[in-house]
């Protein structure tokens, strides 16, 4: 059985037009539509965080276990796609790594080592594209 080590819990009124909080506030967002309200953040900009954020961190620990200094840095691209005319949207993410101190060849196979890591990665698996660069 799986040991539970967090638990958070956000909560939206108004969809893309609305707003974005946590329980204890310290978080609290107005959420637009992607490219039209310029004054909020919107559903992919907090996705893309967060799979940065889980990303690098998993990326940490392959570098820890395999006695690797440098430090690494990930930027996620997250891209919001619609199929035909309908309401059929997905998105699709684009991770890029980056060691200080390794070279591109090294930085991608600890970028292979964190993908089996990453819980963000394990979720997205087989129901989104991800593409996983080194720089």
């Amino acid at each position: 059985m799986a040991k539970k080590l967090y638990t958070t819990t956000m909560t939206n009124k108004g969809g893309r037009a609305g707003e974005v909080w946590s329980n204890d506030r310290k978080w609290d967002f107005k959420i637009g539509t992607p490219g039209v309200d310029k004054d909020s953040t919107n559903p992919e900009q907090l996705f893309a965080a967060g799979f940065a954020s889980c990303f690098n961190g998993a990326l940490d620990i392959a570098l820890q276990q395999a006695g690797v200094s440098g430090e690494p840095t990930v930027r996620a691209k997250v891209s919001l796609f619609q199929e035909g005319d309908g309401p059929d949207f997905h998105i699709g993410v684009e991770l890029v790594g980056h060691i200080e101190g390794l070279d591109e060849a090294e930085t991608k196979k600890y970028m292979a080592i964190a993908e089996t890591i990453c819980p963000y990665s394990k979720a997205t698996r087989g129901n989104i594209e991800v593409n996983i660069s080194a720089e």
